[in-house]
């Protein structure tokens, strides 16, 4: 299973965003706390739309207690400084992934990224036109690339719909 993490969010709507992407993949939401938000925030809750409730939470009081209860299991920091890119990456090797992302503003911390070097991962983009992508965007993508890899498991590769536009 994969988890998303993130470290001390602080715009609500990034937060709805990922939570709907985590509620269409299965995937469990970890949130690091001091949130620069409510969670019953009116903006976090539209972006969230009416998936909220079908995301599996869990909040964190600190970084070190996130870590406290990681444990040993697989730990993916996702920054723009990492040298590896997130595609080279193996997935699929019947672990708990954890995919943690830094607060929008100052990322992960750089004593937390210079002590675990090794298991940063990069989005290839041209830093020379943007500082970052957007957290909801790259949630999105770490996520469906390690469920690419896995074979998307438990999710509909293809569904009928009642009113399907392409019958």
């Amino acid at each position: 299973m994969n988890h998303v993490v993130l470290f001390e969010p602080q715009i609500p709507a990034n937060t709805g965003n990922i939570a709907r992407t985590c509620a269409a993949t299965n995937t469990p939401l970890h949130l690091i706390e001091p949130l620069g938000f409510s969670t019953d925030d009116k903006q976090l809750k539209r972006a969230g739309l009416d998936y909220w409730h079908d995301v599996n939470i869990t909040y964190h009081k600190s970084l070190a207690d996130f870590l406290e209860m990681l444990g040993d299991q697989p730990l993916h920091l996702i920054s723009k400084f990492a040298n590896k890119v997130y595609s080279d990456e193996n997935f699929a090797d019947d672990r708990d992934h954890y995919f943690i992302f830094g607060k929008e503003t100052t990322g992960l911390p750089e004593e937390f990224m210079r002590a675990n070097a090794e298991k940063c991962l990069r989005i290839p983009m041209n830093d020379e036109h943007v500082r970052s992508l957007n957290l909801s965007n790259t949630v999105a993508m770490i996520v469906y690339e390690a469920l690419r890899q896995q074979g998307f498991p438990n999710l509909e590769l293809t569904h009928h719909y009642e009113n399907d536009k392409l019958d």
